[in-house]
């Protein structure tokens, strides 16, 4: 619920009561992915989405049915062979989805999901986790993660159970991961298996552009509409200004390598590097740094000549060729693409492809799944 929390910080600083149905788990080609959400208030008025429209009506109902009742409930929708435009997915999906009342009257709950949705609306880290399957008095409640591991909230009289899902949640947090968390009977402290939703809340991706160039502003627009924090950087300030690129969050003049150099310890694993200024007095020093970094994704641009002689300079300075073979280049994938936007989408999709762990082949005749995402939910306390 987190991805509509400006939204909702507004519901809950107005005093609305309202019901929030997530996304909690997905299988097949389901159209949202956990943590996705649906709200509707007293009135009626809904925000968000669980399924792209599918059951958005279904869903809608329940959430009603939650605010009167004041229980949570997890319900599940799939498709129906019989009538496949009845309640469920004409995608072939499933989805389970967790539906939790948050009334003024609740205000242990509300408190620290308010908490939450303060945090992730005014762009701080921070992870929710709540309990979705179990002990029905366990339903709903939640607790807040910090990234320095501390949190509020609980699970009423279940210290332990408390501080287990912290922990974990706290791991989730730290790969900006959202997700489940299966905890058997001898891990949950309660006497019963539990299954916990961590959704996390994290400050939007750094995708950094190394090289001031007119295909540097067509890449900023793509980087940006696909949520990333963008910069600019480049030594000569003729081609560096903010007039050039207007939608970049920050236009640097630096010696790349300085400047990645000085930023390094604000970047993680879901940072992208763009080096588009194929120039070896720029690219060498700058590459032998980046590529020894534990970000998401480097990327070089040039010709596939440009590529073998910045190879070989690169292994001059000591690069590996393990290190090596975390390059992208030429960078992007093979679009044809010619004009700056075509060469951005280009890159773009690469960069999609890298982290959802896509193929880049057409869909169209192919067997693999359309929707690559990470494997199971992690499992703790569980007897085997």
């Amino acid at each position: 619920m987190l991805d509509i929390a400006e939204e909702l910080h507004r519901w809950v600083e107005q005093g609305r009561d309202f019901a929030v149905a997530t996304v909690v788990a997905v299988g097949g080609s389901a159209p949202r992915q956990p943590g996705a959400a649906l709200a509707v208030d007293r009135e009626g008025v809904a925000i968000g989405s669980v399924s792209g429209g599918c059951v958005e009506g279904a869903v809608y109902e329940l959430c009603g049915q939650a605010l009167e009742s004041g229980e949570s409930v997890l319900e599940r929708f799939g498709y129906s062979d019989d009538d496949a435009f009845a309640v469920g997915l004409t995608c072939g999906g499933v989805i389970d989805i967790l539906v939790t009342p948050v009334r003024a009257s609740d205000t242990a709950v509300r408190s620290v999901l308010a908490t939450a949705l303060g945090a992730a609306a005014t762009g701080e880290a921070a992870a929710l986790a709540r309990i979705v399957s179990g002990p029905a008095d366990l339903m709903g409640r939640a607790v807040l993660v910090r990234p320095d591991g501390s949190y509020e909230g609980g699970f009423g009289g279940h210290p332990e159970l408390d501080r287990t899902v912290a922990g974990e949640a706290a791991a989730f947090l730290d790969a900006g991961r959202t997700g489940t968390l299966e905890i058997g009977e001898a891990g949950s402290r309660c006497g019963a298996p539990l299954t916990v939703l961590v959704e996390s809340s994290v400050p939007p991706p750094r995708m950094i552009v190394f090289g001031a160039i007119d295909f540097a502003s067509a890449l900023v627009r793509m980087g940006k509409f696909l949520g990333y924090r963008v910069t600019v950087c480049d030594a000569r300030p003729v081609f560096a200004t903010a007039a050039r690129f207007p939608e970049a969050d920050e236009v640097l003049v630096e010696w790349p390598h300085k400047y990645l150099e000085r930023v390094e310890p604000e970047l993680d694993g879901r940072t992208v590097l763009c080096v588009l200024t194929h120039d070896a007095k720029f690219d060498v020093p700058l590459l032998q740094l980046a590529l020894r970094l534990p970000v998401a994704y480097v990327g070089a641009m040039g010709s596939r000549r440009t590529h073998l002689d910045r190879n070989e300079r690169l292994r001059e300075v000591g690069v590996t060729d393990l290190e090596l073979a975390r390059l992208r280049s030429p960078i992007g994938l093979d679009l044809g693409a010619r004009t700056p936007e075509e060469v951005a989408l280009s890159i773009a999709s690469e960069i999609v492809a890298n982290r959802r762990g896509g193929t880049g082949v057409s869909l169209t005749g192919a067997h693999t799944p359309i929707h690559h995402e990470p494997g199971v939910a992690r499992r703790i306390g569980v007897v085997a």
